[in-house]
């Protein structure tokens, strides 16, 4: 019964993705989701025979390029036709997948494992499915700035696409001075068993995470102007990065396992009392 369950989860999630690129009304966009779900579900393979996850995230991160890259080589006629606003939203997108990949990839070899696929990995079918659903992370996040690069027009450079590129700025700085701070705190032996309170994380419990949310918005804010009709579904990216963050993994995951790990430390609850999940306080 897992088993189709895990399987089914796989197929309700290519299908949510490849629906919305169908309804993008663009063929290039239809592939590059397509070539978004294929490069997982290559990746599972040896990841399952091997029972490793310590180039999923990697992967995330190629997935993005490639089709990031792909979307702006074929709507520029390899690069005869170029919209310096495509290029723009590529570099950022690229910038962005090269510091994560780079940082979860060397985070996770310094651990040697990342937990959360303790269980999973044994499991052909939950494993794909954790694979499939990669896929459907990379889609729905890239497909608002998919869409856009592959219209006639391409991005259009307005004041909307400037408060777009504000953002992501905004939101990336966040996510790579927090993860800084998170990874000096955790370099200091006496802090092992310790949670973090200082920095930005005095200000928010998942400041990183945040501002994951934020640069998220900040690209499909850059995007809005060129899409239209059913294009405008493509916008979920930043919803989806929100309800993915919060609900399924990262926050939700990251407090449960806090609330064991020091639930009879009134420190721990004294901080969870006075900091903000998510949002950033301004004042402390």
């Amino acid at each position: 019964m897992k088993i189709v369950i895990n399987l089914l989860i796989a197929l309700i999630a290519f299908a949510i993705a490849i629906s919305i690129a169908y309804a993008t009304g663009i063929e290039l966009v239809f592939r590059a989701v397509f070539l978004a779900f294929a490069i997982q579900w290559i990746a599972f393979i040896p990841a399952y025979i091997f029972q490793t996850e310590k180039f999923y995230d990697l992967t995330g991160s190629i997935t993005y390029l490639s089709v990031i890259w792909y979307s702006l080589t074929y709507s520029s006629e390899y690069f005869a036709n170029l919209n310096l606003a495509n290029l723009l939203i590529v570099i950022l997108i690229t910038l962005w997948a090269l510091r994560l990949g780079s940082f979860l990839f060397m985070r996770i070899h310094k651990d040697g494992e990342d937990k959360r696929f303790r269980t999973i990995k044994p499991s052909a079918s939950q494993f794909f499915m954790t694979w499939s659903l990669q896929g459907l992370w990379v889609s729905l996040c890239s497909m608002c700035a998919l869409t856009a690069i592959s219209t006639d027009t391409g991005l259009i450079v307005n004041p909307i696409f400037f408060i777009g590129l504000v953002l992501f700025v905004f939101g990336f700085l966040l996510e790579i001075i927090a993860d800084k701070q998170k990874s000096k705190f955790r370099s200091i032996p006496e802090n092992k068993d310790k949670f973090i309170t200082s920095g930005l994380w005095a200000r928010s419990r998942h400041p990183n995470y945040f501002g994951e949310i934020v640069l998220w918005t900040g690209i499909a804010v850059m995007s809005f102007s060129s899409l239209e009709g059913l294009q405008y579904l493509t916008l979920i990216s930043p919803i989806f990065t929100y309800l993915l963050l919060v609900y399924i993994s990262g926050v939700r995951m990251l407090e449960a396992r806090g609330d064991i790990k020091w639930a009879d430390n009134e420190d721990y609850k004294n901080y969870k009392k006075n900091t903000p999940v998510l949002f950033l306080k301004i004042i402390k």
